[in-house]
């Protein structure tokens, strides 16, 4: 039985839903988005409430239950509130810069690196002395965002000796000893 499936989603002031025969498309403030539904998984929207239904027991269509109630949901919240990652650059000489949506970072390589974000997620970087460069990405697809974050921390990840490398403000590097002297 899928728990996360058989919750209703409520649907916030300004946010409309619309079932045009097995894509639903969400509309809010901060735009628009639409995701294609399986045939196997039924959608009722009523009121200011959606709730999927699936068609039989079987191990994949429970699967795609749980997944499009997830999917629907957060696009409901990403075009009434939106998502936003912070990251975060640990490391002597680490900084970020952007121009629209390029975004050029220099993370101790020889060249920099220059990223082109895609369209939907926006970027921008703030630069405070004193603390390290932060990039902030936020959209309303929240799956297109990690996706987007995932990509630029890849670029250097953080080494677990000193922490330097591109990592999200609120992760945790577990640390490791390094060499100690033969006595």
């Amino acid at each position: 039985m899928s728990r996360i499936g058989n919750n209703p989603i409520s649907v916030p002031e300004g946010v409309s839903i619309l079932l045009n025969q097995n894509t639903v498309t969400v509309k809010g403030k901060l735009g628009e988005l639409s995701q294609v539904i399986d045939e196997s998984i039924n959608v009722i929207i009523e009121n200011d409430k959606v709730v999927l239904t699936r068609k039989s027991d079987e191990a994949q269509i429970r699967s795609f239950h749980g997944l499009y109630r997830s999917l629907i949901s957060n696009m409901v919240e990403g075009v009434s509130k939106g998502f936003e990652k912070r990251l975060e650059l640990v490391g002597v000489g680490y900084k970020a810069t952007n121009q629209g949506q390029k975004l050029d970072i220099s993370a101790g390589f020889s060249h920099n690196i220059v990223f082109d974000v895609p369209e939907i997620v926006k970027v921008s970087t703030e630069n405070v002395k004193g603390q390290p460069p932060l990039i902030i990405l936020s959209s309303i697809d929240k799956q297109m965002l990690g996706m987007v974050a995932a990509k630029i921390r890849s670029f250097r990840k953080p080494e677990p000796y000193k922490g330097k490398g591109i990592k999200y403000v609120d992760e945790y590097i577990r640390r490791k000893a390094g060499k100690t002297a033969a006595s």
